[in-house]
């Protein structure tokens, strides 16, 4: 058995099913890019059946990063899969969107639980084994790598288990991934299973791979993709940060850093470059607006953080004393002072590519002019301040609404207001000014009187960046919408129920607030932008 563990990422299909985590076609593909410089094996880039938009964004994947780079800018060349169910309009689909790519795979599943079969696939056990034998087929006459999941395999019967596998390795899959998919098992649950499942398959042989795919609803799923791993699996399904539906995934920060950190027990090695791992996982919060705790392991603020006397004093005379693996590891770069105002533009982008951000010339252009009006404000600038610039300036949603200017006025001698200035999609600036509780309450009230999206925030958070008073601030927000927009066949999902993610940053606080909520109403106009043109697709395919 060989000692390599491939990581396959699925941030951006099962991650993205978590509520607001929703990402636009643009930040799926700088989350795919910024994944194949972390070095991942298999990109999951989407669900291609869920929308025409998905389809498109996988596509755009499976060309762009699924083929080798022009310009370096990772060292090999990821897995493009896309998720079908086991349906051959499904399984087309998934094809459409992944045969650019050099190295495409169709991953199809089926559950095998009794209570799935019985009450949600209304199908009886003959009947599942032929619609596997018989869509794992077909999808190997499209596409050499096939993957196929036998959905709820931690509360399917083992001996069905057993045989539903050896029929999908029969007809042709390559990989066989056992998802946990409520996150019901213990590791000794799981790791059994993934050990029997080896041991009794029919067909089992050194050219299939075994992967595990874990969710935290008892807070266990990197513990049992590790149990699996250990039993034998070579691949593991993850998220960055965990995300996912529920309690989310495994986190491939957690997963990949105990093999690493713990290499003399596990024996195994992963391709990742864990340099890179605070940045995507920056990135990935950034787009989703789902903030990180602070007490995340790996990638939480408080991850390399020694507030204690006795552990501060243990640290002075030795890091290991209560550091495991080195913050420089993930890519935590502890220096303090980098840039100033007297920097210039070569030494910026030096220090950019060094944090990982490729940016193209005019993005420089763009990255240089914010950074000479934060160093006009800020005396000492450093990483955390470059990678809030850089999340604020490049990873946010395309712009429909633009802050264009802000005015406010609060305290305790009257009532807060406040003026904002907008540019529209129709290029033309609009001006409102409204009154609120507090300065951001007058501030988001205002944007709503111009924007005119019915929209609720469910959740307001903001932190500083760095410490002093002259510190960025970082904004996210959750909004929902609050009617649907449009009535759309029963095949689409509406904008309604579904949440949407924002993130602004700047040294005011109460613009970084504008921002942010200005970012999540753009992706909720986006969407109801895709749902309207989806709707209209489909009225002409009938017409």
């Amino acid at each position: 058995m060989n000692n390599y563990v491939k990581i396959f990422d699925t941030t951006l299909r099962d991650g993205e099913q978590s509520p607001g985590a929703t990402m636009t076609s643009v930040e799926k593909l700088e989350v795919a890019r910024s994944l194949a410089r972390l070095g991942v094996d298999i990109i999951e880039a989407g669900f291609p059946a869920a929308s025409p938009d998905d389809l498109e964004a996988v596509r755009r994947i499976a060309i762009e990063v699924g083929n080798p780079p022009r310009g370096g800018e990772y060292s090999k060349v990821p897995i493009i899969a896309g998720l079908a169910r086991a349906n051959k309009p499904d399984i087309d689909k998934a094809w459409d969107a992944v045969k650019a790519a050099a190295h495409p795979r169709i991953h199809t599943f089926l559950a095998t639980s009794e209570i799935h079969m019985k009450h949600k696939l209304k199908m009886d056990r003959e009947t599942v084994v032929e619609r596997v034998k018989e869509t794992v087929a077909y999808a190997r006459s499209l596409c050499a790598d096939i993957e196929f999941s036998p959905e709820d395999a931690g509360r399917s019967d083992p001996e069905f288990l057993y045989l539903v596998l050896g029929e999908a390795i029969q007809a042709g899959a390559t990989t066989l991934n056992i998802p946990d998919t409520v996150g019901y098992t213990t590791p000794d649950e799981y790791g059994a299973m993934i050990a029997g499942i080896i041991k009794n398959t029919p067909g089992m042989h050194d050219g299939i791979t075994i992967s595990v795919h874990t969710h935290d609803d008892l807070g266990l799923a990197t513990a049992n993709a590790l149990a699996g791993i250990q039993a034998g699996a070579r691949q593991a399904e993850v998220t960055i940060n965990g995300i996912g539906e529920r309690a989310g995934n495994a986190s491939l920060e957690e997963l990949a850093m105990t093999l690493r950190t713990r290499y003399p027990v596990f024996g195994l090695e992963t391709g990742l470059d864990t340099t890179q791992i605070a940045r995507i996982s920056k990135l990935v919060s950034n787009y989703t607006g789902m903030s990180v705790q602070p007490n995340k392991a790996i990638v939480g603020a408080n991850a390399f953080a020694h507030e204690a006397g006795i552990h501060q004093d243990g640290m002075l005379k030795h890091n290991q004393t209560y550091e495991i693996m080195r913050p420089e590891d993930v890519g935590v770069n502890q220096s303090k002072l980098v840039m100033g105002k007297h920097s210039g533009r070569h030494a910026l982008h030096a220090r950019l590519a060094d944090m990982g951000h490729m940016l193209s010339e005019a993005e420089l252009d763009k990255a240089f002019t914010r950074f000479k009006e934060l160093a006009d404000r800020k005396k000492n600038i450093t990483d955390l301040d470059l990678e809030a610039l850089i999340a604020d300036e490049f990873y946010r949603p395309r712009d429909i609404y633009a802050l264009d200017g802000l005015q406010v006025a609060c305290g305790t001698m009257g009532l807060p207001t406040a003026t904002i200035r907008l540019r529209g999609p129709d290029g033309k600036i609009h001006t409102h000014a409204s009154i609120g509780t507090g300065p951001v309450d007058a501030t988001y009230k205002a944007i709503d009187a111009i924007v005119k999206v019915p929209a609720t925030l469910l959740e307001f958070n903001i932190h500083a960046i760095t410490e002093g008073i002259d510190a960025l601030g970082e904004v996210t927000v959750r909004v929902q919408p609050k009617e649907s927009f449009t009535k759309l066949d029963a095949q689409h999902e509406t904008p309604y129920g579904r949440v949407f993610g924002g993130h602004g940053a700047d040294s005011d606080i109460i613009v970084a607030s504008a921002k942010a909520y200005l970012a999540a109403l753009n992706k909720l106009i986006t969407a109801q932008s895709e749902a309207t043109e989806a709707q209209q697709h489909d009225y002409g395919m009938l017409s």
